[in-house]
C-alpha cells in the first residue's frame, strides 16, 4: 500500500501548491475578508477529502476531487462585480445546485457535454487570458520577486514538469517572506476556523457568476476528469453519483466559502495512473491518502491567506498564470481547431477577455451569448462542432 499512498500525497501536494493562492485571491476578489477566504480554502480541502475518501472506498475506484481552478480564475476576473460576498456565496450555492441537477437529470449532463467546442474553449481561454499574461506583467513590475519564479518554472518544465508549478510557488513564498520580514505573520491565524456567510440570491450575480462558474466547472474540470479516468481504463465510473455528490458538497460548503467542487483532472492522472500502482484495483487508496493530505494542508489556511495578503497581488496572479498555461492552451486549441468556427471562437474569446460588465452581468456570460449569436449567423448546420459525448454522465 505504500506506493499508492505516496502517489496520493504527491498528488495532493502538487494540486494544493499549484493553485491554493489562486483560490484565496479569487475569494478575496469577490468580496471575502481574509478570514472568510481562509475558511473557503479550509472547507474545500475538507470537502474534497471526504468526497475522495467515501466514494473511492465505496466504489473501489481512484476518484479524486478538487476545487475548480478555472472557477477560481473566474472569481478573480469577476472582481468588483458581485457587490457583496453574500451575493457571491449565493452564486456558489446555485452552481452547486446545477451540478446536482446535472447528476440527477441526465439530459442536463449530456447538454453540458454538447456545448460547442468553439464556445466552451474560447470562454475558458478568455477567462484565463488576463491571468496567463500576469507573469509578463509581474516580471516588469516586480522583477526581483517575479523573475526567479519564472526562471525556476521554465527550467523545471524542461526537466521535472510535474514539480514546475509547486517549485515556482515555493520560490515566490520565499521571496515574499524575505521581502516582508516578520510583518505578514501578525495577521496569520494558526488556529483553523470556518466562517459562516449567509447567501444572498442576487439574480444578476447568479447570471454573471453562478452560471459561468457552473459551465467552466463542468466543461473545464468534470468532463476532462471523466475523460482521464476513461483513458486510464476505469470505465465503470458512477458519473451520476460523482456529480450529485460533488454538487451537494458545493451546496453544503458554499456558506463557508466552498465555491465549486468537482472531479479532479490533473491530479487524477497522478493518482489513477500506473505510477500509483501497477494493479488498477489498488489505486483507490491514492485518493484516500491524498484527501488526508489535503486536510492537513487545509489546517494551515490562515497562514496561507496571510502570506497571500502580504504578497504583491501581481505576483500571486503570476504564479497562478504559470499553473494555468496548460488549461489555457487546451482552451485555445479546442476553440480554434475547426477553421469554419474560428470567427465564433475569436469573438467569444475577445468578449470574455474584455472584462466588460453590461446590466450588472459579467463578460463570461456575454461572451457565450455573443458567441452563440455569431455561430448561429455564420455557421452551417453541418459544420457546428460539438464536444465529445463519450464522457457524458
Amino acid at each position: 500500500m505504500l506506493q499508492p499512498i505516496i502517489a496520493g500525497v504527491i498528488g495532493a501536494l502538487t494540486g494544493f501548491a499549484s493553485s491554493f493562492a489562486l483560490v484565496i485571491a479569487g475569494l478575496i476578489a469577490v468580496g471575502a475578508s481574509p478570514a472568510e477566504a481562509a475558511s473557503g480554502l479550509l472547507v474545500l480541502c475538507i470537502a474534497q477529502a471526504v468526497l475522495a475518501g467515501l466514494l473511492s472506498w465505496r466504489f473501489r475506484l481512484p476518484l479524486s476531487f478538487a476545487w475548480s481552478t478555472p472557477g477560481a480564475a473566474l472569481l478573480v476576473a469577476a472582481e468588483g462585480t458581485t457587490g457583496s460576498y453574500g451575493a457571491a456565496v449565493g452564486a456558489f450555492l446555485v452552481c452547486g445546485l446545477l451540478i446536482v441537477v446535472s447528476g440527477l437529470w441526465p439530459w442536463l449532463g449530456r447538454a453540458m457535454t454538447r456545448i460547442p467546442m468553439p464556445l466552451a474553449g474560447a470562454m475558458l481561454a478568455g477567462i484565463l487570458f488576463p491571468i496567463c499574461i500576469a507573469p509578463v506583467t509581474a516580471v516588469v513590475e516586480e522583477p526581483l520577486l517575479a523573475a526567479p519564479v519564472v526562471l525556476v518554472w521554465l527550467l523545471l518544465v524542461r526537466w521535472l514538469p510535474r514539480w514546475a508549478v509547486p517549485a515556482a510557488m515555493l520560490v515566490a513564498i520565499v521571496g515574499v517572506v524575505i521581502s516582508a520580514g516578520g510583518e505578514w505573520m501578525r495577521d496569520a491565524s494558526l488556529a483553523p476556523a470556518l466562517t459562516l456567510t449567509a447567501p444572498v440570491l442576487d439574480p444578476l450575480v447568479i447570471v454573471s457568476l453562478g452560471v459561468p462558474l457552473y459551465i467552466v466547472t463542468m466543461a473545464g474540470q468534470n468532463v476532462p476528469g471523466f475523460a482521464v479516468l476513461t483513458t486510464l481504463g476505469f470505465r465503470g465510473v458512477p458519473a451520476r453519483t460523482v456529480l450529485a455528490a460533488s454538487g451537494a458538497a458545493t451546496v453544503l460548503t458554499a456558506p463557508f466559502g466552498g465555491y465549486a467542487l468537482n472531479l479532479a483532472a490533473i491530479t487524477a492522472a497522478l493518482m489513477a495512473g500506473p505510477d500509483s500502482h501497477p494493479e488498477p484495483a489498488r489505486r483507490w487508496v491514492a485518493p484516500v491518502a491524498g484527501g488526508v493530505t489535503y486536510v492537513l494542508l487545509g489546517l494551515g489556511a490562515g497562514v496561507a491567506t496571510a502570506l497571500v495578503a502580504a504578497a504583491p497581488p501581481i505576483l500571486i496572479i503570476a504564479v497562478a498564470g504559470l499553473a494555468l498555461f496548460g488549461a489555457f492552451s487546451t482552451g485555445i486549441v479546442s476553440a480554434f481547431e475547426a477553421p469554419e468556427t474560428r470567427l465564433t471562437a475569436a469573438v467569444t474569446l475577445i468578449v470574455v477577455a474584455s472584462g466588460v460588465v453590461v446590466l450588472g452581468i459579467g463578460s463570461a456570460f456575454w461572451g457565450l451569448v455573443v458567441g452563440a449569436l455569431v455561430m448561429l449567423v455564420t455557421a452551417r448546420r453541418s459544420t457546428v462542432v460539438l464536444t465529445p459525448t463519450e464522457e457524458s454522465p
